[in-house]
This record gives structure tokens, C-alpha cells and sequence, in this order.
């Protein structure tokens, strides 16, 4: 059982999970390559020049990858499902439980409606703050949680949002990652 099962390869998703691996938890996603930042190139993303989108994703899967993220490429989600030790993740071949679910799927919001995860009148899947849905310990970040604002820095921020929120409550207090080098004064 992982701890936490990111849904979606793109940055939300692998922001999430590079938080929570990098803290400790056992992180597993599964991504199927679909990201829509094969179409991009980066001007406008905090600390990159400038970076052809397919690049972006090659160098975020190395990263994620260094903090021991377990990826499943290429391997489609089917179904998740809520149990009584948080959820149950369906492929077609097998099955995956962890305590808590990350859904980065884009636009496609079906396993969200399928986990029965509220959504609000634009239609969007309804989150607080911290993106977590109407599901305890289900979070869905990215454009799935908005009408129009689909941005790779949006949707990496809602994934690192997610994954301090799931850090805040394995650690029963407010979790901040910040890297302080040794010699920092």
C-alpha cells in the first residue's frame, strides 16, 4: 500500500508527488504521457528562460524520480474508489490501494465524478484551498478545479498544495518544505 497515489503525469501531478516523496511518504503515479504541455513551450513559468514543454516533462519525471516517486508510465486509471483505508486504484490489470488519492487528470474530470467528489456549478471539481475535495484525503488539482485558468505554474502550485496538505495531516501540524542549505546563516 502507498501512501499517497498521484493520478496524472503532468505538472500538478508530479509536483505533488515530488513534495510528498521527498518528505517521506511512498508516492506512486501513474501517468499516461497526455499532458497537454507537449504543446507548450515555456516563457512564462517562475525560473525557466525558456524550455520546450516535452523537455519540461523529461527533466520534471528525472526530478520526481530522484526523490524515489514510483512511476507507473503508460499504465491508464480506470476507476478509483473510496475504502476504509482510503482508496483503491484500478488499471486495467491490476489494482493499487493508498491512504490518499492526488488527481491531476487535466480536464478530464470523470474520476472525479465517479469518486462522487462535489463540483460546482461551472462544473469543475470543487476543492478548498488546501485541494481537497467533498472526499476526505482525496485531492484534484490542476484545470480539473478550474473553468479557464489552465496554466502548467497554476496547476504545479495546486499540486504542491495538495501535497502540504497531506504532509499537514500525516504530521498532525501545518508542514512547510523549505530547503535550507547547511550553511545557510
Amino acid at each position: 500500500m502507498a501512501d499517497v497515489i498521484v493520478v496524472g503525469g503532468g505538472p500538478a501531478g508530479l509536483s505533488a508527488a515530488l513534495f510528498t516523496a521527498k518528505n517521506g511518504l511512498e508516492t506512486t503515479v501513474f501517468d499516461t504521457d497526455e499532458t497537454w504541455m507537449h504543446k507548450a513551450h515555456l516563457f512564462n513559468y517562475l525560473g525557466i528562460e525558456s524550455m520546450d514543454g516535452s523537455e519540461f516533462m523529461d527533466v520534471s519525471r528525472e526530478q520526481v524520480e530522484a526523490f524515489g516517486v514510483n512511476r507507473s508510465q503508460d499504465e491508464p486509471v480506470t476507476a478509483v474508489t473510496e475504502t476504509d483505508e482510503g482508496f483503491t486504484v484500478e488499471t486495467e490489470d491490476s489494482e493499487y490501494t493508498a491512504e490518499y488519492v492526488v488527481l491531476a487528470t487535466g480536464a478530464d474530470r470523470s474520476l472525479a465524478e465517479e469518486l462522487g467528489c462535489a463540483t460546482t456549478d461551472e462544473g469543475v471539481v470543487d476543492v478548498s484551498v488546501q485541494m481537497e475535495t467533498s472526499v476526505a484525503d482525496a485531492y484534484a488539482t490542476g484545470a480539473m478545479v478550474r473553468a479557464e485558468e489552465w496554466q502548467a505554474i497554476i496547476s504545479a502550485g495546486d499540486g504542491a498544495a495538495a501535497a502540504l496538505h497531506i504532509l499537514s495531516k500525516e504530521n498532525g501540524e501545518h508542514f512547510h518544505d523549505f530547503d535550507v542549505p547547511a550553511d545557510a546563516e
